[in-house]
């Protein structure tokens, strides 16, 4: 069997390193926030190249601090992308505010910034672009726009660990970047984890008060707040594993550029395409095919395990039905979402499942 994933293979990989931290802050005795998170805030925000880094328990959490940061609330609008995880769209609702959609591109699957300006009314709080399975949006025609009409574009990088748009890491170009820790992560924690990274001060600051329950200094509560803390368990491990992030993304680059040389040539089927301009970290192998089921069905009869990633795009979801929106209103967003396949991609992968991966995808196509 290949699997779609293999978390024991990264923790056997570094066994000794992740038990001797996790026994340091059991022995320590401070299992919330403390020296472990402030160590991996410092490191996190030094390897995205901005200011500040502010550890929260979820990806999702990220993404509500940064819209309550920039300002969003209820009555406002917010501008996103249909196909994505819903949790992009829940962090809007939390909120307060309205989501509102823009189509993707085809081709990257990220916002299509042709279609951005005409969604902006006087209500637009913020613009939140998804940097999909790993490669960035088209930051500089979504910053453009933004900053003319002078909205915060806060970019859910959970997805994008070290990823590149000219030489920008992810997350260092919009006001705050959120990204998530979750296992399956690039960068993933043993548990539920998330981090925003902002050069703002101001920012910096509110966020890290909303996400310990709104308090400045023990028990003087200035805001309103959450109980977001990372616990420290998660921080120290987190703080390993970054130290191996790079060469762990090069090896999803590696199969990446693998099944493109191996399937590029196939007529059934699309292979990803990584702008000149951007480092693609293959968070998800995504090829599109009109066959995509009968593809899934062969591959899961070679006991290959495969994903979808989205089959409903977010606007169609029953939970967002009163949004009013309805089938054919993100032509783009639909068809991926009936074509996109996600193949088994992760660091410590054997190079030959790449090829009995695709070998299964070429008989498929024989048959």
């Amino acid at each position: 069997m290949i699997p779609f994933l293999d978390l024991k293979a990264q923790y056997n990989s570094i066994k000794s390193e992740i038990d001797a931290a996790v026994l340091g802050v059991l022995a320590s005795g401070q299992y919330i926030l403390g020296e472990e998170v402030a160590r991996l805030e410092q490191e996190f925000a030094d390897y995205c190249n901005v200011k500040h880094a502010i550890a929260v328990n979820t990806g999702t959490s990220a993404l509500h601090l940064s819209l309550l940061a920039a300002g969003v609330g209820p009555g406002d609008e917010v501008i996103t992308v249909p196909f994505t995880f819903v949790a992009t769209v829940s962090a809007i609702c939390y909120a307060g505010a309205r989501p509102v959609f823009v189509d993707v591109e085809p081709v990257t699957l990220t916002m299509d910034p042709a279609q951005l300006e005409a969604k902006i009314t006087p209500r637009t709080k913020a613009i939140v672009p998804v940097h999909l399975y790993g490669q960035m949006a088209d930051m500089d025609a979504i910053k453009t726009i933004a900053d003319h009409y002078r909205i915060p574009v806060i970019e859910d990088a959970c997805q994008a660990h070290g990823a590149q748009y000219k030489g920008a890491r992810a997350g260092s170009i919009g006001e705050s970047g959120c990204f998530s820790f979750y296992p399956g992560k690039n960068l993933g924690a043993c548990g539920e984890g998330g981090i925003v990274v902002t050069n703002s001060d101001d920012q910096a600051k509110t966020m890290r008060m909303l996400r310990d329950w709104g308090q400045e200094q023990r028990y003087h509560h200035l805001l309103k707040g959450f109980n977001y803390r990372m616990d420290a368990i998660q921080g120290a491990i987190l703080r390993i594993k970054l130290r191996h992030l790079e060469a762990w993304t090069e090896a999803r680059r590696a199969h990446g550029r693998r099944y493109s040389l191996l399937l590029g040539g196939a007529a059934h089927l699309t292979t990803p395409v990584e702008k000149a301009d951007r480092r693609h970290v293959y968070h998800v192998y995504a090829i599109r095919s009109r066959d995509r089921d009968e593809l899934q069905r062969v591959l899961s009869a070679e006991g290959i395990q495969s994903g979808l990633h989205y089959p409903i795009p977010v606007h169609l979801q029953k939970a967002h039905a009163d949004l009013g929106y309805k089938a054919g209103d993100f032509p783009v967003s639909e068809a991926a979402a009936r074509e996109v396949l996600s193949l088994p991609i992760y660091p410590e992968m054997p190079a030959w499942h790449v090829d009995q991966v695709a070998a299964a995808l070429e008989y498929a196509y024989v048959d």
